[in-house]
């Protein structure tokens, strides 16, 4: 007698070597794959007892899988993930935390690293043929400057260590402070940017941190100072961001991370102390393959009838259904 094995939708490809172990497991459809979105919707959404991938998944979605009890959403940050319906309906949301810090961390230290030491721009110099006709200008010793994290959660943690190493002074912003640590605390997001050199955004996306960076944040920055964001492109007033980069009230900038990613502001391209990455905080391969091992194992987990590994803070109580 055959048993049909569970059935699994992937709503975005995650790294192929974790995808396919999942398809090795349970029958699979790949969502982002079909000519007709909702006509798979409607053939096998009553089936299908999980989810694993990124992108929006929405209360629409979710009336779309009725049988659904699971959200393996691959990525720390899952603001594009509607956890309040999950819970409502009795649907388990999971992440993907931890196995990304080293890598976002590492990301963090080369772009502040590029953007004080003008990397970018001194390759562009030496590549012109300008170096026969003069020295380079110099740039700052990290050293003696103070870092400013706003978010000192796992990965702000991993960036301090990185930036001690360096020997730099180390200040940050939390809604509370933390136990632990002797770095300074600053309440008020203003009072940290007065008091840094670097300002390093690594605070969640979503609603709540919206333009939590505006411009009078930008500006107490000041002219010297520089604006690194790991984050979301959504915790900066990104319009302000490039005005004060165009008038010279900010000094620099290194951002990995857009409002409406993949589209940059176009402004940014025509200056040279912005450094820009596509969005590669935890680009690399084994992080990438930790990320998505890690979904896979919470679809195992629930299928198994195991605990999950990793469910998001506003599932930790909620019993799959």
């Amino acid at each position: 007698m055959t048993t049909q094995r569970p059935e699994v939708m992937i709503t975005r490809p995650f790294y192929p070597a974790s995808m396919e172990w999942l398809e090795r497991e349970y029958t699979t459809y790949r969502l982002f794959e079909a000519p007709d979105r909702d006509a798979m919707l409607r053939e096998v959404g009553s089936r299908i007892q999980a989810i694993a991938g990124g992108g929006a998944v929405d209360a629409a979605l979710f009336g779309a899988l009725p049988a659904l009890r699971l959200v393996a959403y691959v990525g720390v940050g899952y603001e594009q993930v509607d956890v309040a319906s999950a819970v409502q309906r009795g649907i388990v949301v999971t992440n993907t935390p931890g196995v990304l810090n080293d890598a976002v961390a590492d990301l963090a230290l080369s772009l502040l690293l590029a953007a004080e030491r003008r990397i970018v721009t001194a390759d562009a110099f030496v590549r012109a043929g300008e170096w026969p006709a003069g020295g380079f200008p110099f740039t700052r010793h990290l050293g003696d400057l103070t870092l400013g994290i706003v978010g000192l959660g796992r990965i702000g943690l991993e960036v301090a260590h990185r930036a001690e190493a360096f020997g730099m002074t180390i200040a940050y912003h939390n809604r509370n402070p933390r136990s632990g640590v002797a770095y300074a605390y600053h309440s008020d997001l203003l009072g940290l940017a007065q008091a840094s050199d670097i300002l390093l955004c690594v605070v969640p996306g979503g609603s709540e941190t919206r333009h939590l960076v505006t411009e009078d944040v930008l500006r107490a920055l000041g002219p010297t100072g520089t604006f690194v964001n790991i984050a979301r492109g959504s915790v900066v007033d990104e319009a302000a961001l490039v005005r004060c980069l165009q008038e010279g009230a900010l000094g620099a900038a290194a951002l990995d991370v857009f409002d409406r990613e993949p589209a940059v502001p176009q402004e940014l391209f025509a200056l040279d102390n912005v450094v820009l990455t596509p969005h590669i905080g935890s680009a690399t391969h084994s992080t990438r393959k930790a990320m998505g091992d890690l979904a896979v194992q919470n679809v195992l987990a629930l299928l198994g009838g195991r605990p999950l590994l990793s469910p998001v803070a506003e599932c930790a109580a909620l019993t799959p259904r």
